[in-house]
């Protein structure tokens, strides 16, 4: 009798995720309202907005933001794109604001001392525990790719995975501090930041896009909180990576950045740092600084892939890259029932055919 009931339970369950996935939410329609809260952590109050309602057995999506932007200027149009919808509807998901960053912050007092990405990181533990929540798939973008990379190093056992945007795991050298400080004499901190997200051609071609951003950072009423956050990002420790050593990403990572975006190169140091059976790289083209503003598209069909990868959303059907592009992937699960991960992608496009090469190996494709 209770064999019978385990298994009306599960069939539940599968017929609960059958229907979710068989009818997404349609391009315009209005999602579930947003719920902000604030908790008490060891080092200050962390704001978070949670849009949906948790899955049974699946991982929330946690996201963080870049310095000068809020989850709603760093996130809302990937989140808003209307392919997008398919994802988050099997997926409650937490966007956390760095503190002080949340729309209608108080500015802080003169003196006070900002948090360190370290311990923004130790901060997650408080907004999961407060939603009772066990495991994320965390989405972030430069120092918030950082702040949830430093929180996997500490707790892997809670990440499923992860989406690094921008990720610079490098502590800065003297030559990087002292070119900071150099540009810190000529430039104002919107201008350094605006450096820091957009490439110079972005910034030199001064597009809608640019001056949208330009505006909201230039006239932030909370710019002294905003540079807080730069001078923390500015301090941070080095992430350590060492491929085949014990500091590493233990759960499946998507490394994107855009081509000649200012953090190529240390996205690309990342991925050599990483397990090359854990990893993928994506590296965008004609994106910019911001693939998930500039490209949200694109990259919501890979983020689609990625979670293929780790056993999830395997009914989803692809609809925009898939045009140009064919991809497989392949997901095992171990015995224990943790999943393990072998991801092989091939791309084809107009100039040729890219292919990521036998199971297990990193994929570095340009779309």
């Amino acid at each position: 009798m209770e064999n019978g009931s385990s298994m009306q339970a599960i069939m539940a369950e599968l017929q609960e995720v059958q229907i979710t996935e068989e009818k997404p939410l349609l391009p315009g329609q209005t999602p579930e309202a947003a719920k902000t809260h604030s908790v008490e952590t060891p080092y200050g109050s962390v704001t978070f907005t949670v849009y949906g309602t948790p899955k049974p057995t699946r991982p929330a999506i946690l996201t963080y933001h870049d310095v000068g932007l809020n989850y709603k200027s760093c996130f809302q149009p990937l989140f808003q794109f209307g392919d997008m919808q398919e994802i988050i509807q099997n997926f409650v998901r937490v966007h956390v604001d760095a503190p002080g960053m949340e729309e209608g912050a108080p500015v802080f007092p003169l003196g006070y001392q900002y948090p360190s990405l370290d311990q923004l990181a130790d901060m997650i533990p408080c907004v999961l525990q407060y939603l009772n929540f066990s495991t994320i798939i965390g989405v972030g973008v430069g120092a918030g790719a950082y702040i949830l990379s430093r929180y996997a190093l500490n707790h892997p056992d809670t990440v499923e995975g992860l989406v690094l945007i921008n990720i610079d795991p490098n502590a800065k050298g003297w030559m990087d501090w002292a070119a900071h400080k150099l540009t810190g004499l000529t430039s104002s901190i919107p201008e350094m930041i605006l450096g820091h997200l957009f490439s110079q051609e972005e910034l030199s071609g001064n597009s809608e896009l640019i001056q949208k951003y330009r505006n909201i950072i230039t006239h932030a009423p909370n710019l002294d909180n905003i540079e807080l956050y730069w001078n923390s990002y500015n301090n941070r420790r080095d992430l350590n990576f060492e491929r085949g050593g014990d500091i590493t990403l233990k759960c499946p990572v998507m490394l994107v950045v855009g081509d000649q975006a200012p953090h190529e190169d240390a996205v690309v140091e990342c991925n050599s740092k990483l397990d090359p059976t854990q990893t993928s790289f994506l590296k965008m083209a004609d994106s910019g600084g911001q693939p998930q503003l500039t490209q949200p598209g694109k990259l919501t069909e890979a983020f689609k892939y990625f979670l293929q990868g780790m056993g999830y959303m395997a009914s989803s059907c692809m609809t925009r890259l898939s045009r140009s592009r064919t991809a497989s992937l392949t997901s095992a699960a171990s015995i224990d029932g943790n999943r393990s991960r072998s991801r092989t992608l091939s791309q084809s496009s107009e100039s040729g055919t890219l292919s990521s090469g036998p199971p297990g190996h990193t994929m570095e494709v340009s779309c």
